[in-house]
């Protein structure tokens, strides 16, 4: 009751806020038309001025009629509030009794009740694969009964990312704890640096599309060519971007004997799955036709038969200059993405001239900064002299160009790099009914996204070209 006293309070004393500005808003105007009359020597106002003056006394009039009900509103509900917090306060009141407190061991008490998986009791998640399995194999009631508690306990703590993905008792879809997805992502696998860099968006609960309006005419301004003439005007447009919701997804057969008698199951099975869709996800980000990055970015041209890294970060900073340019006040270009044989090859090489201009922080005789606690997939490796930072991403094609092996550098801002996805990421995985004739049992790995990086023609830069060819140590 409190909190809705409270807001209708706020609410009165906004609707307050505007009558009197309203009122104050009709003085000033009829003194400004007044002032007006004064400032030209004139003696009677206009037939126009009359009737606006005439228009404003009555809705000033009005205001002041409207501020004095609702100040008796507010009057009134302060007032209820009052009373409430008078009985509020009575009933918290306690009266001393004669009966006596209860024993120790007599009393209720509330703890906490410890998760069904828990990475301190299945640390590399083999109960909750095989009792996937064995509830789809066997029927097995006990495994049934852990996987029902355990999604219990999801839609109690994330109960808003399971509406769409978690069936009803066939388990259709079954989330993965958490700790394990975030267990498994260092793994041996292209994984995706990129994607993890870009913003992040909730996926919407429905619908296999993320529509998104683009402002593409904008409005004008010019000089005024004279006095009392007609002031530029162009009327904005826009144009629907629309971005489709994708499915990353694996899957995997296991076989009986391995659930019934296997060992390091959920090494080769959990494991493999996880870090195939984040690598799929993240290639996708970086190599789809027509929106994906290398397709979506515009091209800045190495060409070059000896290439050094003092001709190469030239070419960086107009992927630079192209991202400022094209989005100005509206982003600024933050990350370098490279595969990891060009950032090594740029650690290798040697100068003896330095950039005239450095970021803040970096050593003048400095080509660079290596990021001394970052490994592959773990975050930015390193800083260049322009402060643009480096993400080393193996999912970047190398086979590009006539000769099949050139990769690319992107320049992003990774602000306008969008990227929906379910919210923490969470992964579902299902048990499809047993390949019966095979003793084996499906198990499919899947998650949904979606990305783009049009919202800003020319947003996004790669330099290309034979340049960066295979590098030579």
């Amino acid at each position: 009751m409190a909190g809705t006293i409270d807001d209708l309070i706020a609410s009165i004393e906004v609707e307050l806020e505007a009558a009197h500005k309203r009122r104050k808003k009709c003085g000033a105007e009829i003194q400004l038309i007044l002032d007006k009359a004064q400032q030209d020597g004139r003696s009677n106002l206009s037939a126009e001025e009359d009737q606006r003056v005439a228009e404003l006394f009555a809705a000033r009039d009005q205001a002041k009629s409207d501020i004095a009900g609702i100040e008796n509103k507010l009057a009134n509900a302060n007032k209820i509030k009052t009373e409430e917090m008078e009985r509020q306060a009575e009933a918290k009141k306690a009266e001393p009794t004669q009966a006596r407190k209860p024993a120790y061991d007599q009393v209720a008490r509330v703890g906490q009740e410890e998760r069904t998986y828990r990475k301190d009791s299945d640390p590399f998640g083999k109960g909750f694969l095989m009792d996937v399995s064995r509830q789809f194999l066997y029927q097995d009631v006990e495994a049934a009964s852990r996987l029902s508690r355990h999604m219990s306990e999801e839609r109690v703590e994330r109960a808003e990312y399971l509406q769409r993905a978690v069936g009803t008792g066939a388990f259709a879809g079954l989330t993965v704890p958490q700790y394990l997805t975030d267990l498994y992502a260092p793994a041996t696998a292209a994984l995706r640096p990129f994607a993890d860099v870009c913003n992040t968006h909730p996926l919407p609960e429905s619908g296999m599309s993320v529509n998104i309006s683009r402002i593409t005419t904008a409005s004008s301004a010019a000089l005024q060519s004279s006095e009392n003439t007609a002031v530029s005007e162009t009327d904005m447009d826009d144009t629907l971007l629309t971005v489709p919701v994708q499915t990353a997804a694996g899957q995997q057969t296991v076989s009986r004997q391995a659930i019934d008698r296997g060992n390091g199951i959920e090494d080769v099975t959990m494991q493999d799955l996880f870090n195939r869709v984040a690598t799929v996800l993240d290639s996708t980000l970086l190599n789809q036709a027509t929106t994906g990055l290398s397709a979506a970015a515009t091209a800045v041209a190495y060409t070059d038969a000896s290439p050094t890294g003092a001709e190469l970060y030239p070419k960086i900073l107009a992927g630079a200059a192209g991202v400022e340019a094209a989005l100005l006040a509206m982003g600024r270009p933050s990350h370098a993405v490279m595969h990891s044989r060009r950032w090594y090859w740029l650690s290798s090489q040697m100068s003896s001239t330095w950039p005239m201009i450095n970021s803040i922080g970096l050593p003048v005789q400095a080509g660079g900064q290596l990021n001394p606690s970052s490994s592959y997939a773990s975050g930015v490796r390193g800083v260049l002299p322009c402060g643009l930072e480096v993400i080393v991403d193996n999912n970047i094609a190398t086979n590009a160009g006539v000769g099949t092996n050139e990769d690319e550098i992107y320049v992003v801002p990774s602000a306008e790099c969008h990227v929906w996805e379910d919210p923490a990421a969470p992964l579902f995985i299902r048990a499809e009914q047993p390949k019966a004739a095979n003793l084996g049992v499906l198990l499919v790995a899947y998650s949904y996204f979606a990305y783009t990086f049009g919202r800003y023609a020319n947003g996004m830069q790669k330099i290309g070209g034979t340049g960066l060819v295979t590098p030579a140590f």
